[in-house]
């Protein structure tokens, strides 16, 4: 399944879908949604990094039953803005869960969502072990909200 551009993909969608936000790490998978009118993300919890197969069948699962019809994962560009191996594997990996999954799949800019989040925890006085549970959901709503907030439709 190819990569969609994410103004496409959001066109596509059909009336009261969701899309699903994910943020891959090398041990779990932040996952966020969006409501059904694509305006705003919240956490949803995290998957284990496991198997491309096993991730697949569970991102599905939760496409499924939350009424979701496209993925946006983040995409660890470098810091200028650079395509470097970390973004490459990120957008390999997306393009691989996608055609397992059966789902249309978007790439969002996500420098800084973890840093970003992390701050607003310590400052929230979150404890270490709090943030390290919570995290990677709220990663990756925080690259989603940006993704749905730089593509909403212009009113009018």
């Amino acid at each position: 399944m190819p990569l969609f551009n994410l103004t496409d993909l959001r066109a596509a969608l059909p009336r009261g879908q969701r899309l699903i936000g994910l943020d891959p790490g090398s041990k779990l998978i932040g996952v966020a949604l969006s409501d059904v009118l694509l305006m705003l993300a919240s956490p949803y919890g995290s998957l284990k990094r496991g198997k491309l197969r096993a991730n697949a069948a569970e991102v599905l699962a939760i496409a499924r039953q939350q009424g979701a019809g496209g993925l946006v994962v983040g995409l660890p560009l470098g810091m200028d803005g650079s395509f470097g191996p970390a973004a490459q594997a990120a957008k390999d990996w997306a393009m691989a869960l996608g055609e397992a999954a059966g789902l249309p799949v978007a790439l969002w800019d996500e420098r800084l969502s973890s840093s970003a989040v992390n701050r607003a925890m310590i400052e929230a006085d979150m404890t270490r072990a709090k943030r390290a549970a919570a995290v990677d959901a709220a990663a990756a709503a925080y690259t989603l909200q940006s993704a749905l907030d730089a593509t909403r439709p212009a009113a009018g």
